[in-house]
C-alpha cells in the first residue's frame, strides 16, 4: 500500500476534487493523506468521510497589504518546516496538489525531497497557485484546451475533475424525501457556492412568489450568512401549496441535484464537473470577482459544449425570462442533459488516475492509456 499526499484544502473547490481522489486511490489499494486547512469548511466537510485520512497544513492566503503579505510568509514557512517532516515521516509515492494556499508548501518540499509531485488545475484560467508552482511539478493537469505556456508540453495532460463518488442521481421521490419537497412539482435549485451568494439569495427573495405561483417550487441554497433553515409556504394560480425552501448548507448534494429540474449556479470549476455528472441543467450567474475572471471563462466553454445558459450578475433582471424559456421545456432540458452526458464521457478521468500511478512508479508505464486528448464535443 502505497502512500499519497493530497493538498486540497481552504474551499470546498479544493477539498471536494481532492476528496474524489482520495476515494479512488483508497479503492486502488494506497493510503491517501489529505491535507487540509484549519478554515471551519473544511472541519465541516471532512466528517463525512471517516474512512479518509486528513491533517491540517500550516497556510494562509496572499493578501495584500503589509499584515497579509507577513500573514502569508509566516505561515508559508511554517507549511515548509512542517511538510519537510511529514514527507520525512509518510514517505509518500507522490504529492498532488489541487491549488489554493495549502498547496505551496508540499509542493516545493516534496520537489527538493525528489518526490514526483503534481498538479491540477480545474479552473480555464490557470490559477496563481498552480502557475507559480509549475516549475517544481512533474505532472499537470489541466482541461481540454488550456495550456501552460511557459511549461514544457510532456509535463500537460488533460483531463476533468475528480467527482467525489456520492454525486450521482438518486430517485426523485428520495432526494424530495430527504428535503421535504414535493417530488411532482418543477423545481428551481439556487445556489451560490459553498459560501453561498448575496445577489443569488436577493433575486431569489424577490422573484420566489411569482415562481410559486406558477406553481414551481425553490429551493435556494443561501450560505452560512443567509440565516436559519426556513419553508414558506404559498398557494399557487391553480390553488395548490408550493414551498419555497431556504437552506443555509448541505452535505445532500446529490438530492438537490435529483430534485431540481433546473439549477441557477455560479460556475466554479467544481460545481460544473457534478453538473455534468449529475446531468443536471443550468443557467450560469460566473461570479464577477472571481480571480482573473476565470468563472466567466469556466462558463463560455461549459455553456458552448452543454447548451446552458448564461446570465451576468449585473444582468439578474433578465433571470426569470430565461428560467421561463427552459423550465417549462421538456424539450430543451433533455436536449442540454444529452449533452452533458457527452461531456461526461469525453472527460476520461481514468487516464488521469492511471497516469498518476504511473508518475508515482506504482504502475508500469504500459498500463497508462493513450492517447490524451479524448473526442471533445
Amino acid at each position: 500500500m502505497s502512500r499519497f499526499l493530497i493538498a486540497c484544502g481552504g474551499t470546498g473547490g479544493h477539498l471536494a476534487p481532492g476528496i474524489a481522489l482520495g476515494q479512488w486511490l483508497k479503492r486502488q489499494g494506497h493510503r491517501p493523506l489529505l491535507l487540509i486547512s484549519s478554515k471551519r469548511i473544511d472541519a465541516r466537510l471532512i466528517q463525512k468521510y471517516p474512512e479518509l485520512d486528513f491533517e491540517v497544513i500550516p497556510g494562509a492566503p496572499l493578501l495584500m497589504g503589509a499584515l497579509g503579505l507577513v500573514k502569508f510568509g509566516l505561515q508559508q514557512t511554517r507549511g515548509l518546516f512542517f511538510s519537510w517532516r511529514l514527507i520525512r515521516r509518510e514517505r509518500p509515492v507522490a504529492i498532488i496538489g489541487f491549488g489554493g494556499f495549502t498547496t505551496a508548501s508540499i509542493i516545493v518540499a516534496g520537489c527538493l525531497r525528489g518526490v514526483p509531485v503534481a498538479l491540477h488545475e480545474a479552473n480555464r484560467v490557470v490559477g496563481r497557485a498552480v502557475r507559480s508552482l509549475a516549475r517544481f511539478a512533474d505532472r499537470i493537469y489541466v482541461p481540454r484546451g488550456v495550456d501552460l505556456e511557459a511549461v514544457g508540453r510532456e509535463k500537460i495532460r488533460h483531463s476533468g475533475l475528480p467527482v467525489r463518488d456520492e454525486i450521482s442521481r438518486m430517485p426523485r421521490g428520495e432526494a424530495a424525501e430527504m428535503l421535504g419537497l414535493d417530488a411532482d412539482k418543477r423545481t428551481l435549485v439556487v445556489m451560490g457556492g459553498s459560501q453561498g451568494a448575496q445577489a443569488l439569495n436577493n433575486w431569489a427573495d424577490q422573484v420566489s412568489k411569482d415562481f410559486a405561483q406558477k406553481g414551481v417550487q425553490i429551493l435556494v441554497l443561501t450560505g452560512p450568512a443567509g440565516g436559519a433553515a426556513k419553508t414558506d409556504l404559498i398557494e399557487s394560480d391553480d390553488g395548490e401549496v408550493v414551498r419555497v425552501a431556504r437552506i443555509p448548507f448541505s452535505d445532500q448534494m446529490s438530492a438537490l441535484y435529483s430534485i431540481g429540474d433546473l439549477v441557477i449556479s455560479r460556475s466554479g470549476a467544481g460545481t460544473l464537473a457534478e453538473l455534468v455528472r449529475c446531468r443536471m441543467p443550468a443557467i450560469l450567474v460566473p461570479y464577477p470577482h472571481a480571480a482573473d475572471n476565470h468563472q466567466a471563462a469556466n462558463a463560455w466553454e461549459f455553456s458552448r459544449r452543454s447548451g446552458s445558459l448564461i446570465v451576468p450578475e449585473d444582468q439578474l433582471d433578465r433571470l426569470a425570462s430565461e428560467i421561463d424559456y427552459l423550465l417549462f421545456s421538456d424539450s430543451r432540458l433533455t436536449a442540454i442533459g444529452v449533452r452533458l452526458g457527452k461531456m461526461e464521457r469525453a472527460e476520461a478521468l481514468e487516464l488521469m488516475f492511471a497516469d498518476l500511478e504511473v508518475l508515482a512508479g506504482v504502475s508500469p508505464v504500459g498500463s497508462t492509456f493513450a492517447p490524451w486528448e479524448a473526442a471533445t464535443l
